[in-house]
Formats: C-alpha cells, sequence, structure tokens
C-alpha cells in the first residue's frame, strides 16, 4: 500500500497503535481505490477504515461511543465537524421503517448545542491532514479505550 510520503509516520503510528491494541489490517483494492479496514480480534467489530481516493487519504472511524467522550468531541476542529455535518442522517434513527431492518443503527450525539442523528458508514470520515491528524489519533484512541473496557 502506498501511502503519500507526508503521511507516512501518521499512518504508521496509527497502525502500531491499533495493532497493538488487538487490531487486525485487512487491505484491498476496491473499485474506488486501496482500502484498509482495521477490526478488533476479540470483539469483531471494525474501528478504523483507510480510504485511498483521488482527493486523499481519509479516515473512517466506527464511534460507536462518541456520545461517551463528548468532551473530546467538542474539540473537534471546524473543519472535522463541518465533514460530521455532511454525514447522510440516519433514517434507522429516525424512522426505523424508512430504513432495511439489517442496517445497523446510526450514532446519536451531541457536539456543542447541535444534536447530529447520522449513518455510520459516513458519519467520521475525515480527511488525513497534519491539522486533522492529532483529532484522528485521539478520537481513535478514546474509541479504542472504550470499546476495550466499557
Amino acid at each position: 500500500m502506498v501511502v503519500d510520503e507526508n503521511y507516512q509516520p501518521f499512518i504508521q503510528e496509527l497502525h502500531d497503535y491499533l495493532t497493538d491494541n488487538s487490531c487486525k489490517v485487512k487491505i484491498e483494492e476496491k473499485k474506488s481505490g486501496l482500502f484498509a479496514s482495521y477490526k478488533h480480534v476479540k470483539l469483531k467489530k471494525s474501528i478504523v477504515n483507510l480510504l485511498f481516493r483521488k482527493a486523499g487519504l481519509l479516515i473512517r472511524i466506527y464511534g460507536e461511543n462518541a456520545h461517551k467522550y463528548l468532551d473530546f468531541m467538542n474539540t473537534l476542529p471546524e473543519e472535522m465537524v463541518q465533514s460530521i455535518e455532511g454525514a447522510t442522517v440516519c433514517k434507522r434513527l429516525i424512522n426505523p421503517d424508512d430504513c432495511s431492518p439489517t442496517c445497523p443503527k446510526g450514532y446519536d450525539f451531541t457536539i456543542g448545542n447541535k444534536r447530529f442523528q447520522i449513518c455510520r458508514y459516513g458519519a467520521f470520515e475525515f480527511l488525513v491532514t497534519p491539522e486533522n491528524n492529532p483529532y484522528i489519533r485521539s478520537f481513535v484512541k478514546n474509541e479504542i479505550k472504550e470499546r476495550t473496557t466499557g
């Protein structure tokens, strides 16, 4: 997998952190580009996906426990909050009859005074940038901590 040299140290650090915390990586070639998925071995659930796109490297964090670390969520920079705002609304949370019963429910949380009810598949999808990286790192660490201790 080729990672832009500007992001290699960050991605290597994130990879090491995830694998040191019982995550296994699976790398695949998709129509839209390379895709790396990190799944917790014991919990058998994805925590992070890396998406290699023309626009750049994106990270999707499955923040199932975001509502438990709202102090952190309230520190996210405006660019990342705008990304969350652009995510699709979770039909299953709003009106369960509007979505497939097999679709997992999305996330319901608040940042500042704004309530979000968003689909889990695009909720926390951020561009990897020097400005976002410290927040991405903290987000992943918060989620792993909640999943493994909660």
